[in-house]
């Protein structure tokens, strides 16, 4: 099976990416810059994909895990779960799961509150856990949650690689005046963060950045590198839409 097997048609793909080339762009942009050159991922580790909607970085990872690293995947929306269940049935090392969570906009009847649910894994077992436009879709108290559970899952020396939008004062002056490149008001203020749409405020989020930091501290990771991103106004200098943190668990 070629790479190009693995791209969802547009009605399965709902990652944000308005194209298939878009997806796939984006999809190999993140993954080669942040999780291989950055985080320095191995073809022989074990990944997790927290939110991996239809495969947009799984696609990628298939050709370049080996057999003995490993990929798991899972997201709280089942089209994109049972598309790639059975895209990637001859990845005997890479497994899928359905998390029926609840989310305002993407999974309004969600079974498990956010805030509760623990992840399928064991602990201490992944080398490396990102998520990749997750936060942007959850609020403080839920991150609380999962900002635990990716601890509990990771190795000691293990890497995480996550996306944001950050909120600090040169991100928030450029909301104020209207200038971030995608155009979300944020306007709506919650406890430690922004959103968009007050009725379906997962929609589109915005975390402090000092809470967001003191959720890596409290859950023993050591905030390594910050690549903010070029939504709050910044020139396009390495690929990066959101503000990516990537830390170690000591």
């Amino acid at each position: 099976m070629s790479k190009d097997d693995l791209v969802p048609p547009m009605e399965l793909i709902f990652d944000g990416s308005s194209t298939q080339e878009e997806f796939i762009q984006v999809g190999e942009g993140f993954t080669n810059r942040f999780l291989i050159e950055r985080a320095h991922l191995r073809p022989d580790e074990r990944v997790l994909d927290v939110g991996c909607a239809s495969g947009q970085k799984a696609r990628v990872l298939a050709k370049y895990l080996s057999k003995e690293g490993s990929y798991e995947g899972f997201d709280i929306v089942d089209k994109g779960i049972g598309w790639c269940t059975e895209k990637y049935r001859e990845y005997s090392n890479f497994r899928f799961q359905l998390a029926d969570v609840y989310n305002s906009f993407y999974n309004p009847m969600g079974k498990y509150s956010p805030s509760e649910y623990k992840f399928p894994y064991a602990d201490d077992y992944f080398d490396l856990v990102f998520l990749a436009s997750v936060f942007t879709h959850m609020l403080p108290r839920d991150m609380d949650n999962y900002f635990h559970e990716i601890s509990r899952v990771m190795k000691k020396g293990g890497r995480c690689v996550i996306s944001f939008f950050l909120l600090n004062s040169e991100s928030v002056a450029c909301i104020d005046a209207g200038l971030n490149s995608i155009r979300v008001p944020f306007v709506y203020e919650s406890d430690a963060c922004r959103v968009a749409d007050r009725n379906a405020p997962e929609k589109t989020v915005a975390h402090d950045e000092l809470f967001v930091r003191s959720l890596y501290e409290k859950n023993g990771l050591n905030v390594a590198e910050i690549t903010y991103g070029f939504w709050r106004g910044r020139r396009d200098l390495l690929g990066a839409l959101q503000d990516i943190i990537i830390a170690l668990k000591l």
